[in-house]
């Protein structure tokens, strides 16, 4: 069905074009229109500089808060879609609480609808075509700068500008098309005129996949008299329930969280629509009511359509509010969250990949689902259980007791728990790499793909460890078992070190703990050597475990090593001024001698490797 949608509508369009020459003008109106409202959101993209998004995860500390900023983004925007994919993200990204994300739909439903006031206030009665050119004119000069913040405002100004050009001409188009044929003819009255408008509304909608787009076509030709008043009422009310697509679309790649805010968007929209319809008198009322005492002249029908569009709007947010929490428990019980598979991806989806903030957080948050994946691999291929070491206030003693093998595939475990989540992280990052991110933000970025690798490089150390684990633990073996409780011992000692590091405050954490933690796996590696070195000499250990055990420490020091790398870059702010300090700290006397001799204190050009 899909292949045949494009031919169908181009041939419709060409059909409308040779019957009538002033379709043109209507249809070229809606595309320069739906072109400027693509140019207005990139351009608040460039220029905001990801401040949306980060007012967006402060904006949902409260409800009230939450709808203050869906009312405030979208109007800003024009573009209750646009906000609302912004806020799938968000949530898929787990930045973001499902009832504030609700609360912020609620809120653009209402900030929408100044968009209605714009072109029947001021579209109509101004010649906004004047306006229109020579912002056009002036955003070329900005979008051609290299500063991103001009860029964005170029092509936010370019944007807007194309908005008055599209309602120009699609008012042009109307008053043109009255002149040589009256589409109020095919007005209905009743019942049946509300349901079908509704429906031609809503189809709109979901073509053009912007109700901002159908309610100024919609007001357009009801300022030229092509659409009577009532049907134009129907006609907002559709173009509510139509709007709902981008987010369901949207929604499509999300995970659950994000589902569950399509449906809640859906289901106040079209809860919405029906108060709207079976109240249309009463409504109706109301807006003559409301225009008599602002001002508004009875005739003024496009103006009238605006105020219908905000008070339907308005009652619905007040009618659902006090609902709200029983709508989040609607939603949990209706798209239930499968139990976690933790061989599979959580947060790495579609819906996050669209703004850096997301896409950073969720990969931030993937890399750690990796490392608890792999912790508990590292354990088991150990013969340790994670739970009893981290509850355990000596690590020695715990260690020496776990003797019971545990029974482990660690090359399966492997390929379905830390594999499987580590090509979906590469996946990820590459995909990432494509989006031109910004510089700060791609190494960032390809900081937390390198924690990942680092992370994976130490699950197949221990890989290589597990056969002599087994052989020589389960069983007090002498001075062998003794060495390897010591490997054991270190391991999760540095992983506990790790797990207090992350439930530390950032203000907190610092380098120094894991600078430190890398000398003691030194000394201790040494101290490991030296002990081979006694016991083979004293006779208590033979060669051939000695160099089993020589070549196990070595992948179980390099495990480590890869561990507190990892860790470093995950919590550490390698750029911070606390770091800097605390290298200085480091430096002996000669290294601040090099670094003063220096011109300006620059850092050593790097080695050249060979």
């Amino acid at each position: 069905m899909r292949k045949y949608t494009l031919p169908v509508a181009v041939a419709a369009m060409l059909l409308a074009f040779w019957y009538s020459p002033d379709a043109q003008e209507i249809l070229a109106g809606v595309a320069i229109f739906l072109f400027g409202m693509l140019m207005l959101e990139d351009g608040f993209r460039l220029f905001g500089g990801g401040r949306l998004e980060s007012l967006l995860e402060k904006a949902t500390r409260s409800t009230p808060r939450a709808l203050a900023f869906g009312i405030v983004s979208t109007t800003l925007l024009q573009s209750s879609s646009l906000v609302s994919v912004i806020t799938i993200s968000f949530l898929s990204a787990g930045l973001i609480s499902l009832i504030g994300g609700v609360g912020i739909v609620f809120g653009a439903n209402i900030g929408t609808t100044t968009g209605a006031w714009l072109v029947a206030g001021l579209g109509l009665k101004v010649n906004i075509a004047a306006y229109a050119m020579p912002m056009i004119a002036l955003s070329v000069l900005l979008v051609f700068q290299k500063p991103k913040g001009l860029r964005g405002v170029g092509y936010a100004l370019a944007g807007l500008g194309f908005l008055f050009l599209g309602i120009h001409h699609m008012k042009e188009g109307f008053e043109a098309f009255r002149e040589q044929i009256d589409l109020a003819r095919f007005a209905l009255s009743g019942l049946l005129g509300l349901v079908v408008y509704t429906l031609i509304g809503t189809a709109a909608t979901v073509v053009m996949q912007s109700s901002h787009a159908t309610m100024v076509l919609v007001i357009t030709a009801l300022a030229a008299g092509q659409v009577t008043y009532d049907n134009a009422l129907a006609l907002a009310i559709g173009a509510n329930i139509g709007t709902t697509i981008t987010a369901i679309l949207g929604a499509l790649s999300a995970n659950v969280q994000g589902k569950r805010l399509a449906l809640a968007h859906l289901v106040f929209n079209l809860t919405t629509a029906a108060v709207a319809l079976f109240a249309i008198s009463p409504l109706r009322d109301a807006v003559d009511w409301i225009s008599g005492h602002v001002g508004i002249a009875p005739d003024d029908y496009a103006l009238k359509l605006a105020v219908f569009h905000t008070i339907f709007n308005v009652l619905g947010v007040l009618l659902m509010l006090p609902l709200l929490r029983r709508l989040v428990a609607f939603l949990q019980r209706r798209i239930v969250e499968r139990a976690a598979d933790v061989s599979q991806p959580r947060y790495l989806n579609e819906a996050v990949d669209a703004f850096p903030e997301t896409l950073e957080s969720a990969l931030r948050k993937e890399v750690r689902h990796l490392y608890d994946n792999a912790t508990e691999v590292i354990f088991h291929g150990l013969n340790l259980h994670r739970n009893d070491i981290f509850a355990s206030g000596n690590i020695a003693e715990t260690v020496r007791k776990s003797r019971r093998a545990i029974e482990l595939d660690i090359d399966q475990r492997y390929e379905t728990r830390v594999k499987t989540l580590y090509a979906a992280i590469i996946d990820f990052t590459t995909r990432a790499g494509d989006k031109s991110l910004a510089p700060e933000m791609a190494d960032r970025v390809y900081a937390l793909r390198d924690v990942a690798t680092g992370i994976v490089k130490a699950v197949k150390s221990v890989k290589h460890l597990r056969k002599n684990v087994v052989r020589y633990t389960t069983r007090p073996q002498g001075a062998v078992t003794d060495l390897y409780d010591g490997l054991r011992t270190e391991m999760a000692r540095v992983v506990v070190e790790i797990r207090n590091l992350g439930a530390a405050r950032p203000e907190d954490r610092s380098v120094l703990t894991l600078d430190q933690e890398r000398a003691e796996i030194a000394e201790a590696s040494r101290t490991a050597t030296r002990r081979v070195e006694e016991l083979i000499r004293a006779g208590r250990i033979t060669a051939a475990a000695a160099t089993s055990f020589l070549n196990d420490s070595a992948y179980a020091y390099g495990a480590m090593r890869d561990l507190i790398e990892a860790a470093r870059a995950y919590y550490i702010e390698r750029d911070s001024a606390v770091a800097e300090v605390e290298r200085l700290l480091q430096m002996d006397e000669d290294d601040l001698e090099q670094r003063r001799a220096r011109p300006g204190g620059a850092p050593p050009a790097p080695e050249v490797l060979h």
